[in-house]
This record gives structure tokens, C-alpha cells and sequence, in this order.
């Protein structure tokens, strides 16, 4: 053994007094003993299953693929016209080899994109260049060196997968570098081919693999490091080999290798599941999904069966664990939400294409998980960023944005027969690949529908949604995610979204980056980037510095519901993240939905004792043109469609901060913004008024300030 890896190894399998401050780390929640002795025996046995594979893994690398014995006495030829040839098992309808009218159909519904299509393929082909989420297009030179994460040009080694630093504080970022190596830019040019038949599409996929195949050995650097990558790899490479399958390129040597890669990411998924009995997330998630991809899709390989029967216990064991009764995700992330919806979404409809049941029970959990997305999106279509998005998608047919949800909702819409689900008389073009012909008759049969423009209350992920038509506000009172373990929650508990007029005013900044820049990371998560209050400069959940995934769990934030009163939609929360002070404080927020008057009031009482710093936020979208009138009035102007909101305090007579802040709609990628922010020195208790009001291009100005001197005027409302 190599004195680096000696070396690496050393710190990165812990000895077992080591164990004690990752326990301690991860036990933010309520753990009990049984639970813990379980996880403590797990974990040993993990150390000891690390230890045989990396003894055996040179055994394991060059080892062909293990298929079943019918399929191992095939000739080479015989194997080739097999797969070729078959008929099951079936992949998603509308990627599947006999989804003959597909490509056809790309091209009359969806002419533009056809063409965007078959560029972005030849530039990968012909220049090796494509888009990595929000970094933009990337060009990786002529011979694509897939260690070498694009956005810093850091170079990772070659290690044993579980010796490789990924928090490395050297600018690199693990999730850029995984990001590529999910290989989805190989889904650009399997459906490029599928829709011109050009060859060059299936040689360049072919190439790429190889070349993949060559600078990754089996379990060696980080692109073996964590086995959600691998699963999600294998599940795109799936797709791919279901597109090129009988391509004439595709050839015994080429088909050789796809089994070999998929024999092996198999394998390794399932040798180094990423399970704990204290919780699970996205991560074991991904596993077992992949795993059943892996098994469903390749019934000649001879560990598909376990694969399979594995994986479907698992999946829908884990949508009974990570899913909430609301249908929500666990994780207090939209953009993991997307992520898991992705997963289900798409594997149940592998499921049903293949004659797998999955009981009815999680088919409504699915449509739940539906009626969330639908329910906050904001009247423009896109999603707000509660919670960390690293832009993931499961099948990238087509790259997203991470506040791009909608597509989501067409397909739901063909799947459940649900006209609510339709919020566009144009179907993307996920629909057609994902569901076929079929899918795409089914929702043009659908009428369109005014569904999601109410109000609506998620009381279990702490999510509630004040509409009216183009009136749209969130309130967040989700706590940290995964039951008070959460690793993608954010210091948010109580922060607003404001839409108005087709405009959006008041946002979530979204979450930047991870590893790359961690002083960035914690920003984008902290209790100053949000629309809340923050008291003494103290987040409302602890943070450490060096600890991009870990926060505390202090807040525990609770709603009191959403109430109708009259012609008023109320909603009440408040949280203990300021309890731990020196002289505690707790923060309770009311907002009042004065429908008939196009505007909301927020109340924020700090309970408690001394005297405080109370800084309280509203952090503003990109691009607005922002000044602070007399009397202390916000101005936030969209120039293009001309329409304003107006931010006052009801209170307070001096004018508020504008603070330079960033909001990122794509990982990787900020854009300048600003924070409006009241500072005030109190004693505790007290209480602040605030009024938010929308101006539309074809509203009288005068009209709303005369809305806001009434509500200065009024006898503050008490709730």
C-alpha cells in the first residue's frame, strides 16, 4: 500500500473513539438507545466491509461482467443480437428502442427545441463542450480528463473511493466534478441520434465512455467516492444504452463494455449503500432507486434479481420515511423535493411499464408530492429555493434550472388524468421522452384549469401559501429537515416570498455553492440572507465554520395554522432559535392577507427580556430598482413590466439599510441583489409592524401610499 494512501486511510476510517463526535454530530435529533447501538454496530461492520473491498478491488476491476449462466454460453454474436433484438424488458415509454413515433414527434411539437437539441449535441460531438448547471458551458479540450472538476481546474487523485477528501478548502468542488461525471450530457446525444439516425452521435457516446472507463478504475477517485454518484450514472448510462442499443456502432466490444459498467456500478452500489439507522436522505434514496433501474433493466446479469427485489422494498420504504403525510420532503429543500420526486416519478413509471406493482397507497403518495409542487410555485412557473438545490436531476432529458419545477406537473397531469396538473396548454418535452405518444395525447385531452391559485397549508412541512390570482406569498416555518438532522436546511425559520403583478419581489437567495467556497456556503445559509428577523447578529440555528452540511437544531419552528377570518387569510408561527441567549427571546411572526385590499401586514413580536439588537430583512429579487422613499417607503421596481412593491414599516420613522446581498437561481451561478434591512436596539418584549404592498403598472400610485398611511394610522392589529 502506497504511504499516501497508508496516510489517507488513516484519516478517513475512523478509529473507534473517532466515532464519538460524529455520533455526536449526527444525533440532532431524537435517537433512541436501540437506534444508536444498531448504528454503532452498522458502522463497524462498514469499517470491516471497507477493508475486504479493498483487498479484493483489483480482483474486482478486472473482472468481465457476471451474467446468468443462459447468457453466459452465448457467443459474443449471439449476445450482441440478444440485446439488440429484445423486446422486454421495457424502459420509460417514450425512451424505450420501439418508441418509434418519438423522434417524429420531437420534431412537429417541438420544432425550436429540435434544433437547440441536435447544436448542443454537435457541440458536444465536435468540441466536447456542454453546459454543467450553472457555470454555463464548459469545453473539456480534445481528450476529456474526467478528474479534473471544470469550474476550479482542480485535479483529484486517484485514491480508494473512501480515502478521497471531498471538502478539500481548495476552491475544488466535489459536486461540479460529480455533476460531469453523471455523464447526462450523454443523453444529448442519444436523443440526437434517436431523432437523425447521424452515427457521429453514437461514436462520440461510445468514445466517451470508454474514456471514462479508462481514467476511473473500479472503486478508485471520487467519482466512486459516494454511491448516490454511481446510481444516478448508471441510471443515465441506462437511458443511453436503451437509445444507441441497435445502433449499427453498437457493436460486441461497445456492448461488452456497457454490461461490464453496469455489472460493476451495481456492485458497488450495493456494497457501499449510504443507509443509518438514525436517518436516511436523498443519498440511500438514489441507491436503491439505482439499484432497481440496474435490476428491472438487466435481467441477464446475475445479481439483477437482488438488485431488483432490493431495490423496490427499499424505494417505497423510503417514501414512507422521507416523504411527509402532506407530500412533502422530508429534507426542507424544494429543490431536493424535485430531486426525490424525480426519483419516484420516474421509477414508478418504469415500474408500471414493466408489469411491477406499486401499491396504490404510493401512487397517491406521489400525486401528494405533486399537489406540493404545484402549490408552490409562484403565478410565473418557477419555484422558490427553500432550502439547499445543488440543480441535480435524475434523467436530464432535459437540463433544468434549479427553480425550474413546472415541467414536473405535465406529467403528473398525463399520469393521474389530473386537469389540475396542467398549467400550460404547451407539454415539454420531458412528457414525450418520459411517456410517449400516449402521455402527450393524454394531457392535450386535459382542460386547462385555474387549479393552485388558492391558499394552502402544509402544516407538516411547516410550508404555507397565501394567493390570490397574481397575489402570491410563502411563509416558512419548515424546521432544519430530516426530523431536526437536517443537512440542507437552511437559518430561514419564518422567511417570506412575495409575488405580485407577474413580478417577484421578495425571494430565497437559493445556495450558491457547497464545498467550493465555504464562506459562500454559509452565507447563502444564514439567518441574515433571509426574510426574517435576526437578534444580537446570532443565527437562529448553530453553524460551525468548517461544516458545510451540518446544522443545529434550535429553532424547532411551529406554526398555529392558517385561519380565514372574513375577507382575511391569517397565518401565526413562531421559534426558539434565540432561546439559547444569555436573556432569551422568542421570535413570533403573524402575516394578515388583507385580499380586498391587494396587500399583507406582518407582525413580529420578540418575547422575552434586556435589551436586544433586532436586525429585520427583506431580502429583494435581482434586478429590481430599488430606493427608499420619505416617511421610510421601500420602492422595489421591476423596470420591464413597470410594476412596484412597497416595503414600509408601520412602526419606525427612521429608513431602513439597503444591503448588498446575491441570490443564485442556478448552482454555481449569483447575481447582485439587495436586502432591506431595520435595525433596532429594544428592550424586550416588543412588538413591529410591517405592510407590504404591490403596486401593478395599471394601479394608481397615490392610491397605494394612501393604503399605507391608513395602515400606519390603524390601531396596530394584535394576533
Amino acid at each position: 500500500m502506497r504511504d499516501e494512501e497508508k496516510k489517507n486511510r488513516s484519516s478517513f476510517i475512523p478509529h473507534p473513539s473517532s466515532l464519538i463526535p460524529r455520533l455526536r454530530r449526527a444525533l440532532r435529533g431524537d435517537v433512541g438507545a436501540r437506534t444508536l447501538a444498531l448504528e454503532v454496530l452498522r458502522r463497524s461492520r462498514a469499517r470491516s466491509a471497507r477493508r475486504r473491498e479493498r483487498a479484493a478491488l483489483e480482483k474486482l476491476a478486472q473482472a468481465p461482467a457476471r451474467l446468468r449462466a443462459e447468457f453466459s454460453r452465448m457467443s459474443p454474436p449471439e449476445l450482441l443480437d440478444h440485446f439488440r433484438n429484445r423486446t422486454n424488458p421495457k424502459f420509460l415509454p417514450g425512451s424505450g428502442a420501439l418508441s418509434h413515433a418519438t423522434p417524429d414527434l420531437q420534431r412537429s411539437l417541438f420544432p425550436s427545441e429540435t434544433a437547440e437539441l441536435i447544436e448542443r449535441a454537435a457541440r458536444v460531438a465536435d468540441e466536447h463542450c456542454w453546459r454543467v448547471m450553472g457555470y454555463g458551458e464548459k469545453c473539456f479540450g480534445e481528450n476529456v480528463n474526467w478528474l479534473i472538476d471544470p469550474a476550479s481546474g482542480a485535479s483529484w487523485p486517484l485514491d480508494y473511493h473512501a480515502d478521497v477528501q471531498l471538502v478539500r478548502g481548495d476552491g475544488s468542488d466535489a459536486r461540479v466534478l460529480w455533476e460531469v461525471n453523471r455523464l447526462a450530457h450523454l443523453l444529448t446525444l442519444a436523443r440526437a441520434y434517436a431523432v437523425t439516425g447521424d452515427e457521429k452521435f453514437a461514436r462520440e457516446a461510445f468514445t466517451q465512455l470508454r474514456g471514462w472507463r479508462e481514467q476511473n478504475p473500479l472503486g478508485r477517485g471520487p467519482n466512486w467516492a459516494c454511491a448516490m454518484e454511481v446510481a444516478l450514472r448508471a441510471m443515465n448510462l441506462l437511458a443511453v444504452f436503451e437509445l444507441l442499443r441497435r445502433s449499427p456502432l453498437m457493436d460486441e466490444e461497445a456492448l461488452l463494455l456497457f454490461l461490464e459498467t453496469f455489472d460493476r456500478h451495481g456492485a458497488h452500489i450495493r456494497r457501499n449503500l449510504e443507509f443509518s439507522y438514525i436517518s436516511t436522505s436523498n443519498h440511500y434514496l438514489s441507491d436503491v432507486v439505482g439499484l432497481f433501474w440496474l435490476g428491472v433493466m438487466l435481467p441477464e446479469l446475475e445479481g439483477a434479481r437482488a438488485w431488483r427485489e432490493m431495490g423496490l422494498r427499499e424505494t417505497l420504504r423510503e417514501m414512507d420515511k422521507q416523504v411527509l403525510a402532506d407530500g412533502a420532503d422530508c429534507e426542507a429543500s424544494t429543490g431536493y423535493h424535485r430531486l426525490v420526486l424525480e426519483l419516484f416519478l420516474y421509477s414508478f413509471t418504469l415500474a408500471r411499464a414493466n408489469g411491477v406493482e406499486v401499491g396504490e397507497r404510493y401512487w397517491a403518495r406521489l400525486r401528494k408530492m405533486l399537489e406540493y409542487v404545484r402549490a408552490y410555485l409562484r403565478p410565473d412557473g418557477r419555484a422558490p429555493l427553500v432550502g439547499d438545490t445543488d440543480s441535480g436531476q435524475v434523467l436530464p432529458l432535459v437540463p433544468r434550472a434549479a427553480d425550474d419545477h413546472a415541467y414536473l406537473l405535465a406529467l403528473g397531469a398525463a399520469l393521474f388524468n389530473e386537469p389540475g396538473f396542467k398549467q400550460s396548454a404547451a407539454a415539454p418535452e420531458e412528457l414525450l421522452w418520459t411517456l410517449g405518444e400516449e402521455g402527450v395525447r393524454a394531457f392535450q385531452n386535459l382542460p386547462e384549469t385555474n387549479a393552485g391559485t388558492i391558499s394552502q397549508a402544509f402544516a407538516d412541512a411547516g410550508t404555507y401559501v397565501l394567493r390570490e390570482r397574481d397575489l402570491y406569498l410563502l411563509f416558512n416555518a419548515s424546521g432544519n429537515g430530516l426530523g431536526g438532522r437536517g443537512s440542507h436546511g437552511h437559518n430561514d425559520a419564518l422567511s417570506l416570498e412575495v409575488s405580485a403583478c407577474g413580478t417577484s419581489f421578495i425571494v430565497d437567495p437559493g445556495t450558491y455553492v457547497y464545498s467550493a467556497d465555504l464562506h459562500e456556503r454559509h452565507l447563502f445559509r444564514s439567518t441574515a440572507y433571509h426574510s426574517t428577523v435576526q437578534v444580537d447578529d446570532e443565527e437562529q440555528n448553530t453553524t460551525a465554520p468548517e461544516l458545510p452540511f451540518v446544522i443545529g437544531d434550535e429553532a424547532h419552528p411551529r406554526a398555529h395554522g392558517l385561519l380565514v377570518i372574513d375577507e382575511h387569510e391569517l397565518i401565526v408561527a413562531e421559534h426558539d432559535g434565540y432561546r439559547r441567549l444569555a436573556q432569551p427571546v422568542t421570535h413570533r411572526r403573524a402575516v394578515w392577507f388583507k385580499k380586498q385590499e391587494r396587500c399583507w401586514v406582518v407582525q413580529d413580536t420578540l418575547s422575552g427580556e434586556g435589551e436586544h439588537l433586532f436586525r429585520f430583512r427583506f431580502h429583494l429579487a435581482e434586478g429590481l430598482e430599488t430606493d427608499v422613499r420619505a416617511q421610510g417607503i421601500v420602492s422595489a421596481c421591476d423596470r420591464m413590466t413597470g410594476a412596484r412593491l412597497f416595503v414600509c414599516a408601520l412602526d419606525l420613522e427612521h429608513a431602513p439599510e439597503l444591503e448588498p446581498r446575491f441570490v443564485s437561481r442556478d448552482y454555481g451561478a449569483k447575481s447582485a441583489s439587495l436586502s432591506v434591512c431595520w435595525t433596532v436596539r429594544a428592550p424586550a418584549p416588543c412588538v413591529f409592524h410591517w405592510a407590504l404592498v404591490p403596486v401593478c403598472a395599471n394601479e394608481d400610485e397615490r392610491a397605494r401610499l394612501s393604503l399605507i398611511e391608513r395602515l400606519k394610522n390603524d390601531e396596530a392589529e394584535t394576533v
